[in-house]
């Protein structure tokens, strides 16, 4: 799946959380209803079958509960996506990402045969269908799930090539796999932050940190035999560089992600850097732009969903832009497109107590015409209007409601483009307050029979204004979207 990812360290955001966030994209043409769930112990299956891949695999025993972002429809498999487990563990999978032939060849990926004759099948590896099913539910940290998913991509290996992202309260880990069983991960340091565009990202790697203290990295046990034996260290300097070890940096990179990655860039950093012109130190098909900065100020969650919903404003790359070079407008493949799924943001907040510490903020449907929406994620089932989403295409439903604002809005967007921006900041600020306020109250109990039930409640008021909400904007951009049909006439004429 095309997607992006933006995680942000503890020191660089600005409250002293921790944020994970990540676009699920559809391939073109496609589009995959997402609702927002809680898997419950009792749920986990003992052993694990793969729809894709037919691998089997035992799980661990006494899972934890979890939040995910499954398919709507499970004739593709479970695709979990993205959650959080009882003990504020959180993960994102996954960014698809990109590698080079000499790492394929190296190590195949581990690609199910079908049954042939007297020849049985051969299962495949393990994929973004399977990997926060076999993983969220049995860690408590994000070290954990590095540790968990390593040794399972050594043992079954992978079918594609995939970047994951952990986090806890201390802490944000992204691991990238290489080829059929290898793998390396990375510590976002405190004070940075990250963004993915389905390509190998991670550029300096420490190898001998991985293979000695593993402070800030990990990766799979024989990495270092396996660069030795294909070659791959491309080095100069004696500085291993790990994009260029096992990335790729192909025209459909230069096109279709490493812009994505230089308009978040431009946005965190704007005067470290030129990002503009014949002379600009970064451009959007440049190759060496960081795997992770410093961002100038620290960032908040309105800044990442608007990261995450860019098309390249206050550029000629702009596909709604009314100047510049038209030729231009849709050069680059944007961040918030037509075909984003849904984007969670986790937020593990260190400064309160565990029962209330995590927030999931969930948008569905199309960034650029979303709403981000907070929910407390210490809960044992989530609103109706998240989960309810069903083949039937209703408003009644919050994925259907935005699949047809931003289709609505899209066509209008001059007219319509102010008032989603109303609606998304109206949402937040009173998703905020609502939360907010919880956190007071929790804060002043003296004892609180059930948490759970608590953040449910809390939920409940969340979703209550986000259902309001929703229908007006949609409303009013039905009203603006007929406004411009090419039937319209200017004459009144009751």
């Amino acid at each position: 799946m095309a997607c992006t990812t933006l995680l942000v360290g503890k020191k660089a955001s600005y409250d002293g959380s921790t944020f994970t966030a990540r676009n699920e994209d559809s391939g073109h043409g496609h589009y995959f209803p997402k609702k927002f769930t809680v898997v419950q112990p009792e749920e986990q299956p003992e052993v694990y079958r793969s729809v894709i891949s037919h691998v089997e695999i035992r799980l661990p025993k006494k899972p934890m509960r979890y939040t995910a972002m499954p398919h709507a429809f499970s004739e593709m498999g479970i695709w979990a996506a993205a959650g959080v487990n009882e003990a504020n563990v959180s993960m994102t999978a996954t960014e698809t990402i990109t590698t080079n032939e000499r790492v394929l060849a190296g190590d195949p990926l581990v690609r199910r045969i079908p049954a042939e004759g007297d020849t049985p099948e051969i299962p495949g590896g393990i994929g973004e269908e399977d990997i926060v099913v076999i993983t969220l539910p049995y860690i408590r940290s994000a070290r954990e799930g590095v540790v968990r998913l390593g040794s399972l991509l050594e043992k079954y290996g992978t079918y594609e090539t995939n970047g994951i992202a952990f986090q806890d309260v201390d802490e944000i880990w992204w691991l990238e796999t290489i080829g059929g069983h290898h793998w390396i991960a990375r510590r976002v340091p405190d004070d940075a932050y990250v963004v993915a565009p389905n390509q190998f990202g991670i550029d300096e790697f420490d190898l001998e940190d991985a293979f000695g203290e593993q402070k800030e990295h990990m990766c799979s046990a024989d990495l270092r035999e396996f660069i030795a034996e294909n070659h791959l260290d491309l080095s100069l300097d004696g500085k291993f560089n790990a994009r260029y070890a096992f990335g790729s940096h192909s025209d459909q990179d230069h096109s279709y992600n490493t812009p994505r990655q230089w308009a978040v860039q431009r946005y965190f950093n704007p005067r470290s850097n030129a990002w503009d012109g014949i002379d600009a130190d970064y451009r959007p098909d440049d190759d060496d732009i960081p795997w992770c900065r410093v961002p100038e100020h620290k960032i908040t969650v309105d800044e990442m969903k608007w990261a995450l919903s860019n098309h390249y404003q206050g550029t000629e790359y702009d596909p709604y832009a009314k100047y510049g070079d038209p030729s231009r407008r849709n050069q680059y493949r944007v961040i918030g497109i037509n075909r984003n799924d849904f984007v969670t943001v986790v937020q593990i907040r260190p400064y309160l107590p565990e029962a209330i510490r995590t927030i999931e903020w969930v948008a569905l449907g199309s960034n650029a015409f979303n709403a981000l929406v907070p929910f407390y994620a210490n809960i044992d089932r989530t609103p109706e209007y998240l989960a309810n989403t069903t083949r039937k295409v209703t408003t009644e439903s919050f994925y259907w409601a935005n699949r047809i604002i931003a289709a609505l809005a899209d066509a209008s967007f001059s007219a319509s483009k102010s008032l989603v921006e109303r609606y998304q900041s109206s949402v937040v600020r009173q998703g905020l307050q609502i939360i907010t306020a919880a956190d007071k109250a929790f804060l002043k109990k003296k004892k609180v029979k059930k948490a759970s039930a608590y953040c449910e409640e809390v939920n409940a008021r969340v979703t209550e204004m986000l259902e309001k909400e929703t229908q007006g904007i949609l409303a009013k951009v039905l009203d603006e979207a007929t406004n411009v049909m090419k039937n319209s006439y200017s004459r009144n004429d009751y």
